[in-house]
């Protein structure tokens, strides 16, 4: 058992640094550095998004037969339990308790294990996912020490700290990838299950990024001229999806930010492509490339785009979107919607995403830049909001703080996560699925200057709603508060030179 170093209390996700030094000096150093290079910092050194931890346990809470563990503060565990089934999760989140004794002696490890040989009933599951959040991560608490398998249940234990993962979007890939790894071993062993529906009697493309469910569906009408079919989603709703997956001719990296999980499909031989198939340029350009790495003909690229591209043109023409609009989120399908909506007519001066720029966006990067988009990857809350207000759009589509700093200005503006994405992108059906919503959110702008011109007055900060007298302003306290946090900063840079 190796030697766990006790975290400093109140320390989380958020404390940067210090937990990354506590985790490197209890053993995780090579962990974090494959963090680091799979899913890069950007300019700011903490999530600006949920937990990342939501995004794995997400996963895991979709899948069928699969249970999931946390290990982690109580608070953390709380705040991912509720926001899981606020957004529908319909099964119980494993947790194991802790205290500082036994987060140091290292029972903690062996609560763990204890606990997944009690749950591990290959009636009810066939995987159970453990996942460390951000102290036992810091503190070093082998997972990897878990046994592989119990009773025929498959264990499958992650990392997911706040320090090491710069999206919930990304930590969905932490799973998928672990999950993809576990399954690749097993083809390799010897045969697997079938899928549930069986085998398809056509070569397969796999889908990497959650996608609406009419999503695939298109993909694969789109697929058929060229003789192949549309394969699971990954992250996928049952195991022997894994093994149909990896089974696939090609992998579309439609969501760009799933490292781990091309790696696996790379040691399996799978050919990578990046984009989707949005937009008349952008299925263009995907049938083009899906079809010449499965070695598919002209003949058949040709029949495949002509197949789909007048409706698409048609439906792009019908469904016109007039209107300057400033794009943003954490999905990580932002450049896909930015290019639908430039097709569509609207004029796109920025796009941000919290997510890193990697080989399967560059060519969705640029299209973009091509037609004078400013790209953003990495974007910070601050870079999104800078870019609002200095382009003054008719729309402003964002993160929920974006959208509420829109509004205070007399602007449009459209949450992207429940609003945008949750919408049709590919083919025909991605062509006219935006149009409605946003025209809508646009002819809105007077509605919202005249709410503005209304509330004006009211106060901001210290001076915010409905006074009877002027706020008891104490500037003497301000003042000391800043040379508080002075006195600060100049200690913890002298601890730093020492």
């Amino acid at each position: 058992m190796p030697v766990v170093s006790e975290p400093v209390d109140g320390l989380g996700c958020h404390s940067g640094s210090e937990m990354e030094k506590a985790a490197r000096m209890a053993g995780n150093s090579e962990m974090l550095d494959k963090f680091a290079a799979d899913y890069p910092q950007g300019p700011h050194d903490k999530p600006q998004s949920m937990c990342p931890a939501f995004g794995s346990l997400r996963v895991g809470l979709r899948m069928r037969r699969t249970a999931t563990v946390l290990s982690g503060s109580a608070c953390c565990v709380y705040g991912l339990t509720f926001v899981s089934h606020f957004y529908g999760a319909r099964r119980s989140v494993g947790y194991v308790p802790f205290n500082s004794e036994t987060l140091v002696t290292g029972k903690l490890f062996e609560d763990i294990r204890e606990s997944v040989h009690d749950l591990a009933d290959p009636e009810k599951y066939d995987s159970i996912v453990v996942t460390n959040l951000c102290v036992p991560t810091a503190s070093g608490v082998p997972l990897r020490l878990l046994p592989s398998e119990i009773n025929g249940v498959r264990i499958v234990g992650i990392d997911v700290p706040g320090f090491g993962i710069p999206t919930h979007a990304e930590a969905k890939d932490v799973l998928a990838g672990a999950m993809l790894k576990y399954a690749r071993e097993e083809v390799e062993a010897g045969p697997v299950a079938s899928p549930a529906g069986g085998k398809s009697d056509r070569p397969t493309v796999a889908m990497l990024g959650e996608m609406f469910p009419a999503d695939p569906m298109m993909i694969g009408q789109m697929l058929a001229p060229l003789g192949l079919a549309a394969g699971p989603v990954v992250p996928c709703r049952e195991w022997r999806e894994l093994y149909a997956a990896l089974d696939s001719s090609v992998v579309a990296a439609i969501h760009p930010f799933y490292t781990a999980s091309v790696r696996e499909f790379e040691a399996a031989g799978r050919p990578i492509v990046g984009s989707a198939p949005v937009g008349r340029d952008g299925t263009a350009t995907w049938l083009a490339q899906i079809g010449a790495a499965h070695g598919c003909s002209a003949d058949q690229i040709a029949a495949a785009q002509n197949a789909v591209l007048p409706a698409i043109t048609g439906a792009l023409a019908a469904t016109p979107i007039l209107g300057t609009i400033t794009l943003s989120g954490y999905e990580g399908s932002e450049l896909l919607v930015a290019r639908l909506l430039i097709e569509s007519g609207a004029d796109v001066p920025y796009v941000g995403t919290a997510c890193p720029r990697t080989p399967w966006n560059a060519d969705d990067q640029e299209w973009l830049e091509a037609r004078g988009v400013k790209v953003q990857f990495r974007a910070s809350l601050e870079d999104d909001c800078a870019a609002m207000e200095a382009v003054q759009p008719d729309l402003a589509i964002g993160t929920t703080p974006v959208v509420q700093k829109a509004k205070e200005l007399g602007i449009p503006g459209l949450y992207f996560t429940n609003l945008i994405s949750a919408r049709p992108l590919m083919g025909v059906a991605g062509a006219g699925s935006l149009a409605t919503v946003i025209n809508a959110a646009i002819g809105n702008k007077t509605r919202m200057e005249h709410m503005k011109a209304f509330f004006e007055g009211v106060g901001t900060g210290d001076t915010a709603g409905v006074w009877e007298g002027t706020p008891n302003v104490r500037e003497d306290f301000r003042a000391q508060n800043v040379k508080k946090l002075e006195r600060q900063a100049k200690a913890a840079k002298a601890a730093e030179m020492i």
